[in-house]
């Protein structure tokens, strides 16, 4: 520190002179001293921690990769991911030092609304939000986002397997259509890649835009199960509490104020591609969610291959 603050004014002032005042000050620091610290060679720990730092600081800066949220733990395996080897403890040291930490979410808000005159299904998931393949279970949840121009609103739809945002939708109202379209983007992009989603669960808390019968009637229609929580509960769909969290945190306190709804969803749009292709998840091994669903079904297309010399039964 008393180096650095040596090397910014030795120019103007001189080296001799500075020396002199910081021993005034009972900073005992002797131009022959400062001499052979500049002159000494940089130790290996200091030169691993300027590359180290140098890739962390890049890394962070990369709207694909950090995005400027990752704490040290992803940082790690961001690091690990690119090829640099480096102990855990270092990269905490050196983002502690240089001040960067990751983001840390808000508090969190009821925004459900329940309707106690709708029918109600029953509640499959028990709050074990686990899965052992993609579109086995999905959890739903929506939040409001203020903006200069009202008050926006976006619907999310997560396969719990992979993590995976499969539905999503930003609007400037919040009647039916607003999950349903989530609901309607997430089926769409299941059937474009050839995926079957009979069958499949889908959990929300008792809100009247998942109880409604429009909506209803669709999950019907797609074949898939319909699971109902409690209102303002979050351990009964805590998963998707927690997608809010992060979508709070990392995009809409980052990016915003937002002065039009369509700011938002072009944030939100943006966010959702990183968060399914370069956000690492903890739960599924520090890795993005489309990367753990592509090396799941790569795994089962090849164990679904028949053995040399035997016949492909179909």
């Amino acid at each position: 520190m008393v180096i650095g603050f040596i090397d910014d004014h030795r120019d103007r002032f001189g080296v001799e002179p500075i020396c002199r005042v910081l021993s005034e000050h009972n900073l005992q620091v002797a131009p022959s001293g400062y001499y052979a610290f500049k002159s000494r060679k940089p130790s290996k720990r200091s030169l691993s921690d300027a590359a180290v730092w140098e890739r962390i600081e890049a890394l962070q800066a990369d709207k694909t990769k950090g995005n400027g949220v990752a704490g040290y733990r992803k940082m790690w395996h961001l690091l690990k991911r690119e090829g640099v080897v480096a102990p855990r403890c270092q990269v905490a040291r050196l983002m502690r030092t240089h001040g960067m930490q990751g983001l840390v979410r808000g508090k969190k808000f009821v925004t459900t609304k329940q309707d106690k005159t709708a029918a109600r299904p029953p509640d499959l998931v028990q709050r074990d939000f686990t899965a052992t393949r993609p579109n086995e279970l999905w959890i739903v949840d929506f939040t409001y986002v203020p903006t200069w121009a009202g008050t926006g609103f976006t619907a999310f739809v997560k396969d719990v397997y992979s993590r995976r945002l499969v539905g999503w939708r930003t609007h400037h109202q919040m009647p039916t259509e607003l999950p349903l379209d989530a609901l309607e983007m997430a089926l769409w992009v299941r059937g474009r890649a050839g995926h079957d989603v009979t069958g499949v669960v889908h959990h929300s808390d008792a809100g009247s835009q998942y109880t409604a019968i429009r909506y209803a009637d669709r999950l019907a229609e797609a074949g898939a199960l319909a699971s109902i929580g409690t209102v303002g509960d979050s351990y009964d769909n805590a998963m998707a509490e927690s997608v809010i969290g992060l979508y709070k945190a990392e995009c809409v306190r980052r990016e915003g104020p937002f002065r039009t709804i369509d700011e938002l969803e072009l944030a939100t749009l943006t966010w959702v591609d990183w968060y399914n292709t370069g956000r690492l998840h903890s739960s599924i091994g520090y890795v993005p969610p489309n990367e753990y669903e592509a090396t799941y079904y790569a795994t089962r297309n090849h164990q679904d291959q028949p053995v040399p010399g035997e016949p492909a039964l179909h």
